[in-house]
């Protein structure tokens, strides 16, 4: 008759022996500092909204840009895009300054397309709301049609506060990704 010695599986040892030393890398990462958590909970949206013609009350209303001297433009009640159509926002460095690039889905750069090809000459307001604070960040003119889906302006924000909105446009492109897949998979 054969005794044999049940092997042990080192990989489970491993598992075990892990919490028992401090420093360790999954210990890390459990303590995150609570503002990653934070960031990681930011969302914001953001809306693009064609200029036109003060002539229908029902289908266009005022808004003011710029906080520090506010100029009114009239623009149309319904946006054209939308942080549903985002497909990853950024902080782009530029001569000691900053703008905000947003990336729009291949529908979103169709429409964005679209919509600039016939609105030359037209601005763009830029709406979003992103942690405490919604406002109108910019209204670009529009100088060509965008045929590479991105739109990229300079904000009426600080870079902290354009940190956060374009951290909580990925977080929320992020979010919705995830759910794209999970519904893909089924």
């Amino acid at each position: 008759m054969k005794i044999r010695l049940a092997r042990f599986n080192i990989y489970l040892l491993s598992l075990l022996l892990l919490p028992a030393f401090p420093g360790n890398g999954a210990d890390a990462a459990a303590k995150k500092p609570p503002a990653d958590k934070k960031q990681a909970k930011e969302v914001s949206i953001v809306r693009l909204y064609l200029e036109t013609t003060p002539v229908a009350p029902d289908r266009s209303q005022e808004v003011p840009l710029f906080r520090a001297k506010p100029v009114m433009i009239t623009v149309e009640k319904n946006h054209f895009l939308d942080e549903s159509n985002v497909d990853q926002a950024s902080i782009v460095d530029s001569e000691g300054s900053f703008l905000i690039k947003i990336q729009f889905d291949k529908h979103g750069g169709l429409v964005l397309e679209n919509m600039t090809a016939t609105s030359v000459g037209k601005r763009v307001a830029i709406f979003s709301q992103f942690a405490d604070s919604q406002r109108w960040l910019a209204a670009p003119i529009l100088t060509r049609r965008i045929s590479d889906g991105a739109i990229t302006f300079t904000p009426d924000a600080s870079r902290d506060e354009a940190e956060r909105m374009v951290n909580g446009l990925n977080n929320v492109v992020s979010k919705r990704k995830k759910q794209n897949k999970f519904f893909e998979a089924k």
